[in-house]
C-alpha cells in the first residue's frame, strides 16, 4: 500500500506522474493518490474577484484564509476540474480511477475551526468565518471497498465536519491520515523541488535521509509549503506508516524514483 500526494498540475510532471502510477498499478501495487490545487483555485479566484489570501498561524505555518466564497471556489477547483483531470488520464492508461472527495461518503472527517490565530504585521490577529479544518477520522471501509476491488482512490483535500458542514483541509496532512488509516508502507509527498532543501532554494543542498526522531530539529530548513510537508511527515511516522519520501514531482517516473531513494527519505 503506498499514499501518494501530489500537489496542483502546475511545474508538475502530470502525464509522468499518471504514467508511473499506471505502471506501478500493473505492477501490483496498492496506491491511493491525494492531491490539491492550490495554484488553479488562486487563479481562478482572481478571475472571478475574489483574490485569494494566505497568512501565516500562530504555529508559523502558511495557510489559506478561507471564508464561505473561498471555499466553494476551492471545492470546485480541486474536487471538479484539478480531480478529472487526474481520474480522466489515469482512466486513458487503464487506471480504474474513481475520483472521490472528503465529503462523499465521509471519506475524509473532522471538525471545523471556524476561527483561526494568525499573526500579520507583528500582531496576533483573530480571523472569524473560517472554513478549513483538521481530519480526525478516515472512512477506511470505503477505500478498502474500493481498493479490493480494483479501482484507485483520487481524493481531493476537502472533508465533512460532524455537523455536516464541508470543510477545506491540507492535502499533505491529508494524504498523511490515509497512510496512517490504511497502514500503508509508504507516503510520498511530491512537490516542485527535490526534497527538503539545507539551503533554500540551492537543489544541490537536498539533505537525502533523516530519522523520525529528527524531524522535529529540521523544520528551520523548511520554507513555505515544506513546513506542513515535514509536519505530515511526522503525523504519518508517528501513526505506524514505515516511510516517508518528500519527492520531486517534475522528474521522469517521479513514484517510482522517490521509492527507490531519491529524494528526502525520513524513516
Amino acid at each position: 500500500m503506498i499514499v501518494v500526494k501530489i500537489g496542483g498540475v502546475e511545474g508538475l510532471g502530470i502525464e509522468s506522474l499518471c504514467a508511473d502510477v499506471a505502471n506501478l498499478i500493473g505492477n501490483g501495487e496498492q496506491m491511493v493518490l491525494v492531491h490539491g490545487g492550490s495554484h488553479e483555485t488562486n487563479v481562478i479566484s482572481e478571475k472571478l474577484g475574489h483574490p485569494p489570501r494566505f497568512v501565516i498561524s500562530a504555529s508559523g505555518h502558511v495557510s489559506r484564509y478561507t471564508d464561505r466564497e473561498t471555499l466553494e471556489i476551492f471545492a470546485m477547483v480541486v474536487a471538479g476540474r484539478v480531480n478529472k483531470r487526474l481520474v480522466e488520464r489515469l482512466q486513458g492508461l487503464g487506471v480504474n480511477a474513481v475520483g472521490l472527495s472528503g465529503p462523499d461518503g465521509r471519506l475524509l472527517e473532522g471538525r471545523r475551526k471556524s476561527v483561526l490565530k494568525v499573526v500579520e504585521d507583528g500582531k496576533n490577529k483573530v480571523l472569524r468565518d473560517e472554513w478549513s479544518g483538521v481530519i480526525e477520522r478516515v472512512n477506511v471501509p470505503l477505500l478498502r471497498l474500493l481498493l479490493d476491488h480494483g479501482y484507485t482512490p483520487v481524493v481531493a483535500p476537502l472533508a465533512i465536519s460532524e455537523a455536516g458542514e464541508m470543510v477545506n483541509v491540507d492535502g499533505d496532512r491529508a494524504a498523511a491520515a490515509v497512510a496512517v488509516a490504511l497502514q500503508a508502507e509508504a507516503l510520498v509527498l511530491l512537490s516542485n523541488v527535490p526534497g527538503l532543501l539545507r539551503d533554500f532554494p540551492d537543489e544541490g543542498s537536498i539533505i537525502p535521509s533523516l530519522g523520525r526522531g529528527e524531524v522535529e530539529s529540521y523544520f528551520t530548513y523548511a520554507q513555505g509549503r515544506m513546513k506542513k510537508k515535514l509536519l505530515g511527515a511526522q503525523e504519518a511516522l508517528a501513526g505506524g506508516v514505515g516511510r516517508v519520501i518528500l519527492g520531486d514531482g517534475r522528474i521522469e517516473a517521479p513514484v517510482s524514483q522517490a521509492l527507490a531513494g531519491r529524494g528526502t527519505v525520513i524513516e
